[in-house]
């Protein structure tokens, strides 16, 4: 057997190696490094992928989130919720701004902030929602999209983790995450299941006003060579990473195939073991089915039952498997996010899932062997 991964970034690479290859070397001999012909391609090329009228190409999904907040034109002090469960980039850039980071809980079952939450922490300084759609699953956006039009709301999607993933509205209609909300972000982070080979991030909105006012952003506030006309970063896309981007978007959705059948698989191996809670997917889908896109396992997260979570990873680890605990300390307890307005007793599954949670290796590489032998090694400490 391989050695096992959790992410296998090289596999991946020998599958592309030519297309990889061959548009790296277009951009060395044509020299155009920053918003060369590969960047402009890629833009068209994702915005037919997902349905939307604009991509805004940029530096990392971090410079995503945030551009995104400034176009928006979101001021000091003003309240964004966000869910309490995630990674630190989501309330990072809100506290960067100098607005107000309000956390709330998520749903047992979807890890995805839960609407009721939102709901119960809107307040006359509300003034965005974003809802992170965690581990390549989308939240629940017919409740999300309902409350922010009832309360005159921005929704603003974290769809770093979510890309290629669709979502299913209630009266039958689907979309592509990222094309949900007003404004949405993503990450080209390697591990994503759309990644380059170093940092790379876009905005995507179907708001031409807005766009345009966030292509002026990532460029220093520029439309016309020095002159700056809106208050801007510098947060672009290189060329080079563009050109790795092109590669592998046309198997996107060939790779999210494969991570669901990986995920079946698992699903199948922990069938029946009371000490393991397997992933849930969307309620508007009956299961990790053939045809089901509304999942696209950027992680495979377990919980675990009356089980020593951190004993659980150390087992692993002892048996050369790699996993992730993601996230193991919540947003609203870590230093920099400490807050007297929040109370314990306001996040009882996120507390919950700290201590249960535990990632698998998940790639487009995986093999049976593999998988077999990581579903024996789980199942061995936690029935033993």
């Amino acid at each position: 057997m391989k050695k096992i991964q959790m992410v296998d970034l090289k596999g991946q690479y020998e599958d592309i190696k030519e297309n990889v290859n061959h548009g790296i070397q277009e951009v060395l001999e044509n020299t155009a490094f920053i918003n060369g012909p590969q960047v402009h391609k890629f833009q068209k090329e994702l915005e037919t992928y997902l349905g939307v009228q604009h991509v805004i190409p940029c530096a990392n999904g971090t410079d995503a989130l945030q551009i995104a907040m400034m176009g928006l034109g979101l001021k000091p002090g003003d309240e964004v919720i966000t869910a309490d469960f995630t990674f630190a980039a989501t309330v990072e850039v809100i506290a960067l701004l100098q607005l107000t980071p309000v956390l709330v809980d998520v749903e047992i079952d979807t890890f995805n902030i839960n609407p009721k939450a939102i709901e119960k922490a809107i307040t006359p300084k509300t003034k965005a929602i974003v809802p992170v759609h965690l581990f390549g699953q989308a939240a629940n956006m017919d409740a999300i999209l309902e409350i922010a039009k009832k309360h005159n709301l921005y929704v603003i999607e974290d769809n770093a983790q979510g890309i290629g993933a669709n979502y299913t509205f209630a009266n039958g209609t689907k979309k592509k995450t990222g094309n949900l909300g007003h404004v949405a972000s993503t990450s080209f982070f390697p591990s994503k299941n759309l990644g380059c080979y170093g940092d790379g991030g876009a905005i995507f909105t179907n708001d031409d006003g807005l766009a345009h006012t966030i292509r002026g952003i990532v460029n220093h506030g520029m439309y016309q060579r020095y002159h700056h006309d809106v208050v801007g970063v510098n947060s672009r896309l290189d060329s080079i990473q563009a050109a790795v981007l092109r590669a592998k978007l046309p198997n996107l959705d060939t790779y999210n195939t494969k991570r669901r059948a990986s995920a079946r698989k698992y699903n199948d191996a922990f069938k029946g073991i009371p000490q393991i809670e397997i992933p849930v997917t969307h309620t508007s889908c009956t299961g990790i089915c053939e045809s089901c896109d509304c999942h696209v396992f950027h992680q495979y997260t377990l919980k675990v039952k009356g089980i020593d979570r951190d004993a659980l990873v150390a087992h692993l680890q002892k048996n050369e498997i790699p996993c992730g605990v993601y996230y193991p300390i919540p947003l609203h307890s870590q230093k920099a996010y400490i807050d007297e307005r929040y109370n314990e007793a306001d996040f009882p599954v996120t507390n919950q899932l700290i201590k249960e949670v535990v990632s698998l290796p998940m790639h487009t590489e995986l093999d049976d062997e593999q998988i077999a032998f990581i579903a024996k090694t789980v199942i061995d400490f936690v029935t033993k």
